[in-house]
């Protein structure tokens, strides 16, 4: 209970204070949502990477009881607010996705291929890893701070901030965390 209780307070300030040493993101999106069991409940996990392997922003995963145009619109609402505008997106079937894409990213190629998306089903299943030997999670906000947090550690360990840089690549997470704990 402790550790959980600090993840949902301190993951977001990790955040804000990482945020200027991030990199940025590529052009071209890969985005997918999971499943994640919220209160007994199967609950929508909206995920994005680029082509580096980057989650695209981490305060831009998204939990929806839904799988729906309307929280696959705010999810690309979300992830289009903070930085550069994809040149292509690769999704998989839904049907949501090519309307939503044309009506906020016209520009945007939108791929839907087999087997074009595993990038990101690669990094669900980091991600699910994670949460199994959990006890369960009760509200949507506290999926979305546990994968926030994941993605900031996934981010900092496949090196996409300035943060420890000329660290050895196995103790640039503990090295992050110390220069990030002097900004928060």
């Amino acid at each position: 209970v402790t550790i959980y209780r600090w993840v949902q307070r301190f993951t977001p300030l990790l955040v804000e204070a990482a945020r200027p040493c991030r990199h940025r993101p590529g052009d071209r999106w890969f985005i997918d949502e999971t499943y994640v069991k919220v209160a007994g409940l199967w609950t929508y996990l909206y995920r994005a990477v680029d082509q580096h392997g980057q989650v695209l922003d981490v305060l831009d995963v998204l939990a929806s009881t839904r799988r729906d145009h309307a929280a696959a619109r705010r999810f690309f609402v979300r992830a289009l607010s903070h930085g550069r505008r994809p040149v292509e997106v690769t999704t998989d079937k839904a049907p949501v996705y090519p309307r939503v894409l044309d009506d906020l990213v016209p520009e945007a190629c939108h791929v839907d291929a087999a087997r074009e998306n595993n990038r990101i089903e690669a990094d669900h299943g980091r991600l699910k890893a994670r949460l199994r030997p959990m006890r369960g999670l009760k509200r949507l906000r506290s999926v979305q701070t546990i994968s926030t947090g994941h993605a900031l550690v996934q981010n900092i360990r496949r090196g996409h901030y300035e943060l420890a840089v000329d660290t050895d690549p196995r103790l640039r997470l503990a090295a992050a965390f110390t220069e990030l704990a002097a900004a928060v």
